[in-house]
């Protein structure tokens, strides 16, 4: 059935294509699975690109999403840990964690086709660089997840509120067809999406609402609700974002207060026992992504000569578990 056309937030005009694209999640942990979970619901063509424990379970029982937006489960679920049984698809959910940023690049090679879109949904502003070296600048979108969720058991991903949401859009701000081809299998699903027509300073202002929020919970052992109801700790985390927002302006992206006010009232809208993913990791005693998150606002920071204390302290204080704790 045709749906007609309707003006989107993003100010371009939605009507359904009728287009069934095929998309692989590459790292379809917690976010990838929710909403490659999403999309497969809907009736995409999704494969589900995963690793060990949690590979052997949705090939045995499929994936179950538990979300308070609705309970759903994929069975069977097409899932491998080899891009190259897959073949070229139209979009790529890059989710793998940034250390894994590298060899994940090379292992996608098969996915790519002539226009196929890549979209690292990872935290951190670094990730382009990094695919673009491994697979061409043409093929390389930004995106941004905002959604809380963790993997309580293989197989299994738990949505912890409301908000799930993807930003996505080109570097070079054109909304192409690609990127509206996407847009639309993400509305059909039921994903709440927007083509930014500026990815960069979505980029950045996620990186300033989650570094300084991981940077946080792992200092003081403590879940969101620290952020939300101690004076003193939301101020630190208030400061911790005008850290990241100096940076960002130093490196071209203008991030001012209103942002800094607008990411302030996102996490205070986070379940009090909410813990971030990197936070969820130092607790499992995971390798951590410290690197990429506070340590990249030090080292970008360096770069333009612009301060970061509070980010410095973070990364000194949490890089000795960045390989897991201490031996």
């Amino acid at each position: 059935m045709d749906v007609a056309p309707q003006t989107l937030a993003s100010g371009i005009i939605f009507q359904d294509t009728g287009i069934k694209m095929k998309i692989a999640i590459m790292g379809a942990g917690a976010i990838g699975g929710y909403f490659g979970g999403r999309l497969a619901d809907a009736g995409y063509d999704v494969s589900f690109i995963a690793r060990g424990a949690h590979l052997e379970a949705i090939k045995a029982n499929g994936l179950k999403v538990l979300s308070p937006l609705g309970d759903f489960a994929i069975n069977p679920a097409t899932a491998t840990d080899n891009p190259a049984e897959i073949g070229p698809v139209d979009v790529v959910l890059f989710m793998v964690k940034n250390y894994d940023t590298l060899q994940a690049a090379e292992q996608i090679k098969p996915l790519i086709g002539p226009d196929t879109a890549v979209i690292p949904f990872q935290n951190g502003v670094e990730a382009r660089a990094m695919l673009e070296d491994a697979i061409g600048t043409g093929h390389v979108m930004g995106g941004v997840a905002f959604i809380p969720a963790s993997l309580p058991e293989p197989g299994v991903i738990q949505h912890n509120a409301d908000l799930a949401k993807l930003v996505f859009g080109e570097f070079d701000k054109q909304i192409t067809p690609r990127a509206v081809a996407f847009l639309d299998a993400l509305i059909k699903a039921g994903v709440i999406a927007e083509i930014s027509d500026d990815i960069n300073v979505v980029l950045w202002s996620k990186l300033m609402f989650l570094t300084s929020m991981s940077a946080l919970n792992c200092l003081t052992r403590q879940p969101c609700g620290l952020v939300q109801e101690d004076e003193e700790t939301m101020a630190l985390y208030m400061d911790a974002m005008r850290e990241v927002a100096a940076v960002a302006r130093a490196h071209g992206v203008n991030l001012g207060e209103e942002a800094v006010a607008s990411n302030m009232a996102l996490a205070q809208t986070f379940p009090p026992k909410n813990k971030t993913s990197m936070y969820q990791d130092l607790e499992a005693g995971r390798r951590l992504e410290i690197k990429y998150l506070s340590g990249a606002v030090v080292r970008l920071g360096i770069e333009k000569g612009v301060e970061t204390p509070i980010h410095r302290t973070a990364w000194v204080a949490i890089k000795p578990w960045i390989d897991g704790p201490p031996a």
